[in-house]
């Protein structure tokens, strides 16, 4: 079984990579079209040289892959995905033959969190747009696209990665709720700029305090992004 995780960045979609990874029956693989993304924008992110080095940069390339065999014949193959990634150009059909589920968060944290990485993000830097055009893609097929907020995720780690897996059919792991410090051998080479604080849990961080301010020149991003999560969260689990 092929779960393909579609979040936007700094969504707890690392923490939900290495639950999955910690269940021993399941392969991983982070990030998959970031290269291709890179290769196809000429967008400068940071370590922008080593993430074209370490992985295929024509998208059908990627595509192939994800449907190809699964790391070590595993059963369950958890696959995750940045939902800017998918711009024109990014096929987009091996998606009918996947698991697709959405993991959402409030864009004033995200905004928040993506600032103090990189200055002024835009939004489509955030993926919120794109996130509500892949959730109508796959429901248009006639598929039912799992949302989960990432906010709930947090507030009941158990409870809601139990029920995550029951929507999905896969067998809920107590194996979930924790892993080694120091980060995971499938991580995308970008996890040294990006991944600092994930990797120095072994675990899920506690509940989420009151929504941070958004400073005033990101005011319009915050505004533009809300109904996409809006509507999303109004059907999550």
């Amino acid at each position: 079984m092929r779960i393909a995780m579609w979040s936007g960045p700094r969504n707890l979609s690392t923490a939900m990579m290495y639950a999955f990874g910690n269940r021993g029956d399941c392969a991983v693989v982070d990030e998959p079209y970031y290269a291709a993304y890179l290769a196809m924008t000429g967008l400068d992110h940071p370590m922008r040289a080593e993430v074209l080095d370490s992985q295929p940069q024509d998208p059908e390339k990627v595509a192939a892959a994800l449907l190809g065999p699964v790391p070590a014949a595993k059963p369950f193959y958890y696959q995750k995905h940045m939902t800017q990634h998918m711009i024109d150009g990014v096929p987009r059909d091996w998606m009918r033959e996947v698991t697709n589920v959405f993991l959402i968060r409030h864009p004033a944290r995200v905004i928040a969190s993506y600032g103090a990485k990189r200055e002024n993000p835009t939004l489509e830097d955030i993926g919120f747009r794109q996130q509500a055009e892949l959730f109508d893609l796959v429901a248009s097929w006639g598929q039912k696209p799992v949302v989960i907020d990432s906010h709930d995720i947090r507030e009941d780690p158990a409870g809601k990665l139990e029920q995550l897996c029951d929507a999905i059919g896969v067998p809920f792991s107590p194996k979930m709720l924790s892993w080694p410090q120091g980060g995971h051998k499938d991580d995308g080479v970008w996890a040294a700029h990006w991944y600092g604080a994930v990797w120095q849990s072994t675990g899920f961080a506690g509940p989420e305090g009151p929504l941070p301010e958004v400073p005033e020149h990101l005011q319009s991003v915050l505004e533009d992004a809300l109904p996409f999560y809006e509507r999303l969260k109004a059907v999550k689990i």
